[in-house]
């Protein structure tokens, strides 16, 4: 039986991120999830990979990113630095309150972001990626015909998912840092790449990047058939399941 709980926490801004922490009776491991770009906490894949997860005996931590979700803070002003330090601060709270994480899930952009925090979280053991793209810089192509806008005026309004956002010039500039993959070589942690070959929001040719700039150990399974958002709850516990068995070894 597992107990679901909320939970909070401070960003270095010292902003409210919320967050749910699923907790078996006996955990074997503690992990953090990392959502998708402009999503949150509560989208399917996030909670249903994490209460499986969790019934498998993986104590998950999933929050929202500052600006997003139930956290506070303006999503104007965020941009991929300040998700990676909201993923350490997570860390750090698990590390003071239960136990330090072992394991890092990221899915989509989230997936990015939890290769660069990875590095500042010594007692992480293995990192594993969802449709993730090799590098930051790749979200760029949902805004380009926004970008002489934002670059011109200093902000845009644009349209992600059918959600209206606030871009401004800093987020352009931040991610340009992270246009490339070299940090992946440095991860030292066990790195486990997840990727549907149908992706079409991310192509699979990103998870080949990350998979050759990896060191071993690493692993690569393709999510036959699922969308980038698992949508399926089948491809969400299928996701799990494969997720727990290979931690195991690590864990």
């Amino acid at each position: 039986m597992t107990k679901r709980s909320k939970i909070e926490f401070k960003n270095n801004d010292g902003e409210t991120l919320y967050g749910l922490f699923e907790q078996p009776e006996q955990p074997v491991a503690y992990a953090v999830f990392a959502h998708c770009f402009t999503c949150s906490k509560d989208i399917a894949a996030a909670s249903r990979i994490s209460r499986a997860l969790s019934n498998k005996g993986i104590a998950v931590l999933r929050f929202d990113f500052t600006g997003l979700g139930n956290s506070d803070g303006d999503f104007s002003n965020t941009n991929f630095s300040s998700n990676v330090q909201d993923l350490v601060c997570a860390a750090n709270f698990m590390r003071e309150n239960y136990a330090a994480p072992g394991i890092f899930i990221g899915h989509s952009l989230g997936g990015a972001a939890v290769l660069v925090a990875a590095t500042e979280i010594p007692e992480l053991k293995a990192v594993v990626t969802i449709g993730a793209p090799a590098t930051a810089a790749h979200v760029k192509h949902n805004f380009a015909v926004h970008e002489k806008e934002i670059l011109e005026k200093g902000l845009a309004e644009v349209n992600l998912a059918g959600r209206k956002f606030t871009i401004k010039e800093q987020f352009l500039k931040d991610i340009d840092l992270y246009d490339k993959s070299h940090h992946v070589a440095d991860l030292r942690k066990a790195l486990l790449v997840m990727h549907a070959p149908t992706d079409g929001t991310v192509s699979i040719n990103e998870a080949a990047k990350i998979y050759g700039a990896a060191k071993h150990p690493k692993s690569f399974i393709s999510l036959d058939k699922a969308d980038h958002l698992l949508t399926r709850k089948e491809d969400s516990e299928y996701v799990a399941g494969l997720v727990a068995a290979w931690v195991g070894k690590y864990i």
